[in-house]
């Protein structure tokens, strides 16, 4: 009784690859699939073991036949039916009366009857449903099978439910019909004759011919689901994506779109996996009048042009050690990718590094370039970097038992109507850290750099602290380091709580800072994140030198679902000589601001970061940023607020004050609905900043949607009012529209 049981399961289980399609008769069988553990387990993956009423052989027929309530398994598959017979003369195996089949992957096959030749491949099932496991039901009033080719006779597929939730069947939201269905496994296609498509019941679309990947090998060629969109400025717009699988590892999306207001445009995305990384390179194509960024006029018409972007990137892994990685972003002019809602970035940065990592050695060689976007920056001044080099090694000190970092670097800056900067240097760094009996952490640092520098053009650098020395300039730095952190820890009602006390000593001889050009560290600000570090610049241009104290303390509460951590502190320096940090950082006076950070978390509801900084003659806020999360996966706000009060003039670009509101959020309104939004406001006003375009309450964006997502489709529309002006981007609304069906599509 073994061979037959075998043939029947794995000619069966085929069906179970077929193509995703549903029948008239929606609702499961009574019976359900059959159970595990109704026939013996198996002892191994070639032994098929089963479970029936009676069984008997008719010599003269040849004809071996189980009946009453069988059960099979075979390697986690499982059939039932009312009667299974084999004939040994023809070599068909029949399996009749409530037959179901489970594969392995959780498929259930329902069928009146089942009949199959010896020959693994052939074979026909009557009155069909596949429920498969992700949702998604099949069903045909008759199938046959072929050369391993499935044909399913007024067929029809759906993932939605078709039961209500009082276990009534109910109409399916959308079904794909057809006369007929033809499964390829060779080609991976389903194809569809007379295909319809129905909406809660209602026909919206026919098709003649239809056809999609079967999802066995990854996709395949075919149309994706339309995007449709409504703007100001381009008018509707009709988005169709074709996606072309050129290789198992390779594919090319093509994409044209259609505006009633401007001439078409062309998308591409093409994807590349291979034997080290991946790649991928898009880009858009039209052919449009250009508007300038700054005046927002248009030209005649001989300035019509063809107007575009490209974006690439890819990584690439050899060996163990090293990484090459890359990304090309580019564009024809200003306003185009705000113009065709790609993106809203003022810039674009272009790169490619190559990296060494190994579990002592870091080496980074890079190059950068970056396209401007900003309405009045002139591309000359922005710099390209060919090489930026950064080795790193570490060691460990045989003498105290410390840490040792040895780092070299190099860069070179180009401008094309611009200052050029070169650089390069050496340093050292060495970290001890101890334990004292009494629980301090103590860390000792010590720190030493050689640098050089060669800049020209500094003229063509509008502030004057970041020019620096022309010509050949060199610099020492050296700094001495102790760190003490003594942490107490004790209950706090059901939970524990640490209190920390922190204090650090910094000793820096003075530095050549201003003979220096400044290129990387011209952000400064202080903030809990940089307090306590060695050097409170950004980046390695400038240096703080002097002598100086910093103190602070941090608390922690952790109490059931609930966490509590917050730090406040202060630097003072110890020399009365004037500091290089200008006004308006904090760290202008000899006593610093004082800054904070407290972070609150109830469980996954509730999440509020907030950063301050108080003046420290006067108290007043200079710096007040709030970020909070409140809700539920399906319900939640977030909210954003900055105010940066500087309490100076904008004479240097990195310090002006702002004031600015971020709200988000989304509500679930009923099981499957639900409405979503966020905006951002400008509210820097010019007494506070008397260079900003903003009175004091300026929208940027808005965006309200409203969602339905349920287990089959997804529906959705979304307006958009944009504030921003440049070029031919223009103030206004957009609306899009998205709709997906799962398991087609996007």
């Amino acid at each position: 009784m073994k061979k037959p049981i075998h043939f029947l399961l794995a000619t069966t289980l085929p069906w179970l690859c077929a193509a995703p399609l549903l029948a008239q008769n929606l609702a499961t069988p009574l019976a359900g699939p059959p159970l595990q553990g109704d026939a013996p387990t198996p002892t191994n993956e070639e032994e098929v073991t089963f479970a029936a009423d009676t069984l008997a052989y008719d010599d003269g027929a040849e004809i071996v036949t189980a009946t009453g309530n069988v059960r099979m398994m075979r390697q986690g598959d499982r059939l039932r039916a009312d009667k299974v017979e084999w004939n040994q003369k023809t070599g068909t195996v029949r399996a009749d009366g409530n037959v179901a089949v489970v594969n392995s992957g959780g498929d259930t096959l329902y069928g009146d009857s089942v009949e199959l030749t010896d020959t693994l491949k052939d074979g026909m099932i009557e009155n069909l449903l596949l429920v498969l496991n992700d949702g998604g039901r099949l069903a045909a009033v008759h199938g046959v099978r072929r050369n391993g080719i499935s044909t399913l006779d007024k067929a029809v597929y759906t993932p939605c439910a078709v039961m209500d939730s009082k276990g009534c069947p109910k109409e399916p939201i959308w079904k794909i019909s057809a006369v007929r269905v033809v499964h390829d496994p060779n080609k991976h296609r389903i194809s569809y004759d007379g295909a319809r498509i129905s909406f809660l019941g209602a026909p919206i679309l026919w098709l003649p011919g239809l056809s999609h990947p079967d999802g066995s090998n990854g996709g395949g060629s075919g149309l994706l689901l339309p995007d449709i969109k409504y703007s100001r400025t381009n008018g509707a717009e009709l988005a169709l994506p074709y996606y072309y699988q050129i290789a198992p590892n390779r594919d090319l999306t093509l994409t044209p779109h259609v505006y009633t207001k401007v001439l078409p445009a062309i998308e591409a995305q093409y994807r590349a996996l291979t034997d080290h990384g991946a790649w991928q390179a898009s880009g858009m194509l039209t052919y449009s009048s250009r508007f300038s960024a700054a005046t927002g006029t248009a030209p005649g018409s001989g300035n019509r042009d063809i107007r575009g972007y490209l974006d690439a990137n890819g990584q690439f892994q050899y060996g163990p050690y090293w990484t090459v990685s890359g990304s090309l972003r580019a564009t024809t002019d200003r306003t185009f990718m705000r113009r065709y809602d790609i993106s809203r970035d003022d810039r674009l940065r272009n790169q490619i590094q190559a990296e060494r990592i190994t579990p002592n050695s870091y080496l980074s060689i890079k190059g950068w370039a970056v396209q401007t976007l900003r309405t009045n920056d002139r591309q000359g001044l922005q710099p390209f970097a060919l090489p930026l080099i950064d080795y790193r090694r570490r060691l460990t000190d045989p003498v105290f038992g410390g840490v040792v970092q040895i780092q070299a670097n190099s860069l070179a800056l180009t401008r094309t109507s611009g200052q050029d900067t070169q650089r390069a240097f050496a340093g050292v760094r060495w970290d001890l850290r101890r334990y004292t009996p009494l629980g301090q952490e103590v860390t000792f640092t010590a720190y030493g750099r050689g640098d050089i520098y060669h800049t020209d053009q500094v003229g063509s650098t509008a502030t004057i602290i970041y020019r620096g020395e022309k010509g050949w300039t060199a610099r020492r730095i050296a700094a001495l380091a102790a760190d003490v952190k003594w942490p107490f820890i004790g209950d706090f009602f059901a939970g524990s709580q640490r209190i920390t006390p922190r204090i650090q000593i910094v000793a820096s001889p003075k530095v050549r800072n201003l003979d220096i050009p400044n290129e990387d560290a011209r952000s400064i600000d202080l903030e809990d994140s940089n307090l306590f570090a060695l050097n409170r610049f950004s980046g390695y241009d400038r240096w703080e030198d002097g002598s100086r104290i910093t103190y602070g303390a941090e608390w922690a509460v952790d109490l059931p679902g609930i966490s509590f951590d917050t730090v406040i502190g202060q630097s003072y320096r110890l020399s009365n000589k004037p500091g290089l940090l200008p006004v308006g950082t904090g760290l202008s006076d000899r006593r610093s601001d004082i800054v904070g950070r407290t972070t609150l978390k109830y469980g996954r509801f509730l999440e509020i970061i907030h950063r301050f900084r108080l003046d420290n003659d006067n108290f007043a806020v200079r710096r007040n940023e709030i970020d909070a999360t409140v809700g539920t996966r399906k319900t939640y706000a977030l909210i954003g607020y900055l105010k940066l009060n500087r309490d100076i003039s904008p004479t240097i670009e990195d310090l002006r004050d702002r004031e600015e509101v971020r709200l988000g959020g989304r509500i679930q309104i009923a099981r499957y609905w639900s409405i979503f939004g966020s905006t951002v406001i400008d509210l820097t006003s010019r007494r506070e900043d008397p260079l900003t375009l903003s009175d004091g309450y300026q929208p940027i964006r808005h965006r309200l949607g409203l969602l339905y997502d349920d287990d089959c489709i997804e529906v959705g529309v979304t307006w958009r009012r944009e504030y921003d002006a440049i070029g031919d981007a223009r103030r206004g609304n957009t609306f899009l529209l998205r709709l997906a069906l799962k398991n087609l599509g996007r």
